[in-house]
């Protein structure tokens, strides 16, 4: 593959002081946007429905220094949404940046679908992001600043057989995106989306080479992008360099959609 893992080019200093929620960051992308935010200085709260893998990483990015606080929530419970926010609030006494990345998959041809796993992926995927955003509203209202960064995919974008519930939240998140941003730009606050393509990940390992092959065909970069993109993407939108951009997509997929 012609696209390799790049070192974070950010200052350390850029978002210090911030505090930051990162949801579904016990692994692949969301602990590398984790990662990325403490390396800028960011003080850092995720969350996830396992224990024992947040922990982890909490530990990991504690034993390098970091300012890091672990969270079980389960962002398709409203009460575990807001207790999650109550929680960060008390810890830092601010919300600066909220990136919503936990979501799930639950692929099967659509005349073959359950209606369980419909409801599954759309309260997870596409619920759960509106309830986090919802309650992250009020605070950054009061502070008269925020930064909230929607994880969508370019399936929102281009559609994929076999993930119509996968499809319809990632493309949700994008109206959700707009939507919001229109509601609270006069209030200092951004809503942007990060589309990711074919990043490598537990998901993307599990692809068999042959169709791995196919789909680097479709990618003019010729590679699968690293977590790490996505996450200098969130970095990125979440600084002071991005604050004329709102509502906007912005696509790390190697040109995969254009």
């Amino acid at each position: 593959m012609a696209v390799t893992t790049a070192q974070s080019t950010f200052r350390e200093d850029l978002l210090n002081g911030k505090t930051a929620i990162v949801t579904g960051a016990s692994r692949g992308i969301g602990a590398a946007i984790a990662h990325r935010l403490c390396e800028t200085g960011a003080n850092v709260v995720i969350c996830s429905r396992s224990a024992d893998t947040i922990t982890q990483v909490a530990n990991t990015l504690q034993d390098s220094g970091h300012t890091v606080q672990a969270i079980v929530a389960d962002i398709s419970q409203k009460a575990d949404v807001e207790t999650l926010i109550k929680k960060t609030i008390a810890q830092f006494a601010q919300i600066d940046i909220l990136v919503n990345n936990a979501g799930i998959t639950r692929d099967m041809l659509l005349m073959r679908l359950k209606d369980e796993d419909w409801d599954a992926v759309l309260q997870t995927n596409l619920t759960g992001t509106m309830y986090c955003t919802r309650a992250v509203l009020r605070p950054m209202i009061r502070q008269r600043s925020g930064r909230i960064i929607n994880i969508s995919s370019v399936i929102g974008l281009m559609g994929n057989a076999g993930q119509a519930n996968y499809a319809a939240a990632k493309a949700g998140i994008l109206g959700l995106t707009k939507a919001t941003a229109k509601e609270v730009g006069a209030r200092g606050i951004t809503v942007n989306a990060i589309a990711p393509g074919f990043i490598t990940t537990d998901m993307t390992a599990q692809i068999p080479e042959q169709s791995q092959e196919q789909i680097l065909e479709m990618i003019p970069l010729r590679g699968f992008g690293d977590p790490e993109d996505v996450a200098d993407a969130v970095c990125f939108l979440a600084s002071d360099a991005a604050r004329y951009i709102t509502g906007q997509t912005l696509q790390v997929d190697g040109g995969m959609v254009m």
